[in-house]
């Protein structure tokens, strides 16, 4: 399937032709003009729609708005809705925390026609976790309109999913596997489709489904407007817009911008690995007043502290990949309500899961990426929302909280005393 030179051919997914790189791709090699593979964006739309009612939506989609909780939109909802509605490409780079699944749902919403039983929006996102998140929003905010959105997610019964696309879903959201299963048995029929979204695109990339996202793609309308949101801007992520994209607006929003803004951030300093334990159940009664994540750099981590914490007679739950699809449910549903208050996890969890009440987040082990220190507590806290993030440090982790403050511009004070009154 070749698209006109807008939109590059799609064997040329490397960026090189079949018969070596054209001048067209050396060109190209740093990425297009005004991208830069470290993960900058120059923008090049600079029109700013500071409320909603200003942005011409349509009266469900505004009450659907409005009864979400949403005031005013975020940095990237003032910048990016707008060109999306207008049926431009988009490529925003923002970080988690910003407001972005709301972006494009929105902007999914005011586009499609509600009176027509077929998908005409497909979002692929890299966890099964942030497909039934973003699920979640599409239904809550298109609850006046009516709105059928379906999470098409790995780990759930294949025939329950074809039949839900049989019946009929105006958005389908869903990890890159199964999406493309459904499509090539035609359960997901692509006929319709307009919009097609790639959410978290970095993470996704490293996740390694490059091929997968470009079988989707040739089994969608030539004509279809992409929407591609990244917190960097790899190589990877480049390649993947120059292929899919036509001349699209880039969208930039700071780091100074995003969710640390609001988050009190502190370390304690803790001389061995072996004393973590002791200080994470002297800090449990802070903890349990609220709702906390708890984050381990391993999934064995994970399932040692949870093992302890309970041997210790504390309440905790826990969450990493190797749990079947049906347990990690269960224990987010739990989190969500409340039920449970204290959970532990890994990187699993630092993208993409808004649980509103969680106010704490504890780094029991600093992130190896610094990337995501701005994922894990940019849970806590989101959309200005006030919250706590505590990291633990040992001597050799110094360096790397150095490294953090440097690298968001923050500051990390020693955790005071009165840390239960700041929550």
């Amino acid at each position: 399937m070749s698209y006109t030179n807008e939109r590059r051919d799609n064997d040329q997914w490397s960026g090189e032709s079949k018969n070596g790189p054209s001048d067209n791709d050396r060109e190209y090699a740093a990425g297009p003009p005004g991208m830069d593979p470290d993960g900058v964006i120059e923008s090049n739309w600079d029109i700013i729609v500071d409320n909603f009612d200003d942005m011409n939506l349509k009266e469900e989609l505004l009450r659907g708005i409005y009864a979400y909780g949403f005031e005013k939109p975020s940095t990237i909802q003032q910048r990016a809705i707008l060109p999306c509605v207008k049926g431009h490409d988009v490529i925003a780079q923002a970080q988690s925390g910003t407001g972005k699944t709301a972006t494009f749902s929105i902007s999914i919403l005011e586009k499609i026609d509600t009176s027509l039983n077929e998908c005409q929006a497909l979002i692929l996102a890299p966890t099964r976790e942030l497909a039934v998140q973003i699920q979640k929003v599409v239904i809550a905010l298109g609850d006046f309109m009516n709105a059928q959105c379906h999470a098409c997610i790995g780990g759930t019964n294949v025939r329950d999913d074809m039949r839900k696309l049989e019946q009929g879903a105006h958005v389908v959201v869903g990890t890159p596997g199964r999406v493309f299963d459904m499509m090539s048995r035609n359960a997901l029929r692509s006929k319709h489709i307009k919009l097609f979204v790639l959410d978290e695109a970095d993470e996704m990339l490293s996740r390694g489904f490059k091929d997968q996202i470009h079988d989707v793609f040739k089994l969608l309308p030539p004509e279809v407007q992409v929407i591609l949101l990244s917190a960097t801007m790899p190589t990877d992520v480049l390649e993947v817009s120059m292929c899919f994209m036509r001349d699209p607006i880039r969208i930039l929003v700071k780091k100074e911008e995003l969710t640390l803004e609001g988050i009190k951030q502190f370390f304690i300093y803790i001389e061995r690995e072996d004393w973590k334990l002791d200080t994470l159940c002297d800090l449990y009664g802070t903890l349990s007043i609220t709702q906390a994540v708890i984050f381990c750099n391993t999934r064995r981590k994970v399932d040692w502290l949870t093992e302890n914490m309970h041997r210790k007679d504390f309440t905790v739950s826990a969450m990493h990949g190797d749990m079947e699809q049906r347990e990690r449910d269960v224990i987010m549903r739990l989190f969500r309500t409340g039920s449970s208050r204290v959970l532990i996890t890994t990187d699993l969890l630092a993208r993409g899961i808004d649980v509103q009440q969680v106010s704490l987040v504890i780094n029991y082990d600093l992130p190896s990426n610094r990337e995501n220190y701005i994922h894990r507590i940019g849970r806590g806290g989101r959309f200005g929302r006030k919250g706590v993030a505590i990291n633990f440090v040992t001597a050799e982790d110094k360096r790397t909280l150095k490294d953090i403050e440097q690298f968001y511009n923050t500051r990390i004070d020693e955790m005071p005393m009165n840390v239960a009154d700041l929550i």
